[in-house]
């Protein structure tokens, strides 16, 4: 197993490596574990490849996260792996502190995770607990280093900063006529980061979890 071996095995399930790293004692990953892998849906095409999928055509909720248990679950066992979500706690795995940990996802000026090449659109469907220690590439700058921060005036409520998210104010906007373009397209501020508008990702993806977020 090497890294791009675990890249070419995560695009064939429409799914990006973000993120990896060798968990110490404190960092609650499985016994054994030499490395922690984070997955996230691959861009183009993930929402255009899950509509053709069981999860998206059977009428059960919770599709995106099914899709994730059975995929990721497959990928494990290809890849002699122990798979690790984000949903079906308690008790909850620890993906934020995780996802910090790979050096590839960092806490952005709107307190969001930023990643170099998904921005403020990082999201994440699993993990995988590789038996090996496998050697990983060094870790992109955070991309908000040279960055003039439009994320923190995007949020027409100023929900969003580095002190933490004002999740009350963020449903009172939603519930409005001008929140519909967030609930349309998505955050306005994870809009605004200029890696998102570099990442493809469809807006019917954004829409989807904004109604999941909302509800």
């Amino acid at each position: 197993m090497d890294y791009d071996t675990l890249i070419d095995a995560a695009a064939d399930c429409q799914l990006s490596v973000v993120g990896a790293f060798h968990p110490g004692p404190d960092d609650m990953a499985p016994d054994g574990t030499g490395t922690l892998v984070i997955l996230a849906p691959r861009e183009p095409g993930f929402w255009r490849h899950l509509q053709t999928q069981p999860e998206a055509q059977d009428g059960a909720p919770d599709m995106v996260d099914r899709w994730s248990a059975r995929t990721i679950g497959a990928l494990a066992i290809q890849l002699r792996a122990e798979p690790l979500f984000p949903f079906g706690g308690p008790p909850w795995h620890p993906f934020i502190t995780w996802a910090k940990r790979t050096g590839s996802i960092h806490a952005s000026p709107v307190s969001l995770l930023v990643h170099d090449r998904q921005g403020l659109m990082v999201s994440f469907r699993g993990a995988l607990a590789l038996r090996e220690r496998i050697d990983l590439p060094p870790p992109p700058l955070t991309p908000c280093l040279l960055c003039a921060a439009p994320c923190e005036t995007a949020c027409p409520v100023d929900a969003l900063s580095e002190d933490g998210y004002d999740t009350s104010a963020c449903h009172s906007f939603l519930d409005t006529q001008d929140g519909a373009d967030c609930m349309e397209n998505g955050c306005k501020a994870r809009r605004a980061c200029p890696v998102s508008q570099r990442f493809d990702r469809d807006p019917a993806q954004s829409a989807y979890h904004m109604r999941h977020f909302h509800r």
